[in-house]
């Protein structure tokens, strides 16, 4: 298994996107340390995994709370013997689909100060204990307005595009101790838990969205919850050994250009 004998923690692991991510490395032979600000949220993921026979074990930790943090580091450096993979995924509390011009400017702080105050505590008190080690993944998470200019995604374009900075600069400095730290970007998931919310009861304007989005893809296709965990485990796994400093495109090509101009035609070649 990919990460046999690897040790990893999950902030923000509720049972959307954050859980598919710690039942995959869970599979792939990690034990996972699933954390959440609500002690039942993180309890959930660990029930699942558990449910599945992975090694997973819950715990309460604000992520924006560097005491927090850094004491359960250091109890599951010494219950585990390492710290050899971080993923932030805590949500950053944005306001979008207001025009900048016209929104308040602490709807346009709020995602920015959390994703960088996160990021920065969880990666450098990890990164410490990875410099001892002389290894650790750092891995983070940003969205297709990290890539490209987008409309009307308020302070999370911005944030999304300083967390992928952050992750490249991180990467340079903690390289030479042996420690990688990279970032997946992904389009949405329509699984996840925002979307399936909305969809629940679909009005027609988040079904044109939705649309809009996957026309915006070149697949065609948005990256499912599954797709952003496999490339977590490969990028967390030895074979990905020498990737670092970089964001791996998890967007359907959505970053490379906007596609809804082409659609597919029969072939009749």
């Amino acid at each position: 298994m990919l990460l046999q004998n690897k040790n990893a923690v999950i902030y923000g692991a509720s049972p959307s996107l954050g859980g598919a991510i710690a039942q995959s490395f869970a599979a792939a032979g990690a034990t996972v340390f699933v954390t959440h600000k609500r002690m039942e949220a993180a309890q959930k993921v660990a029930a699942s995994i558990h449910a599945r026979a992975g090694l997973a074990e819950a715990a309460e930790v604000d992520a924006l709370d560097p005491d927090a943090i850094n004491s359960h580091l250091a109890a599951v450096k010494q219950k585990a013997g390492s710290v050899d993979i971080i993923f932030n995924l805590i949500g950053l509390k944005d306001t979008q689909d207001v025009p900048l011009v016209e929104m308040e400017l602490a709807d346009f702080e709020r995602p920015v100060q959390i994703a960088m105050r996160t990021q920065f505590l969880t990666a450098t008190a990890a990164g410490r204990i990875m410099m001892e080690q002389g290894s650790g993944v750092i891995l983070s998470l940003t969205a297709t307005p990290g890539g490209i200019g987008y409309a009307n995604v308020g302070g999370f374009g911005p944030a999304c595009v300083a967390m992928e900075a952050f992750s490249k600069n991180l990467a340079a400095e903690l390289g030479p101790y042996g420690i990688r730290a990279v970032n997946i970007r992904s389009a949405g998931s329509p699984d996840s838990r925002p979307f399936k919310e909305a969809l629940d009861n679909p009005a027609e304007e988040v079904l044109d969205f939705l649309k809009k989005l996957e026309a915006d893809t070149m697949l065609k296709q948005l990256p499912m919850m599954e797709d952003i965990a496999n490339t977590a485990v490969f990028l967390a796994s030895d074979l990905a050994g020498k990737i670092t400093g970089v964001t791996i495109d998890v967007t359907a090509g959505t970053t490379a250009a906007l596609n809804y101009k082409v659609t597919k035609i029969p072939f009749s070649g």
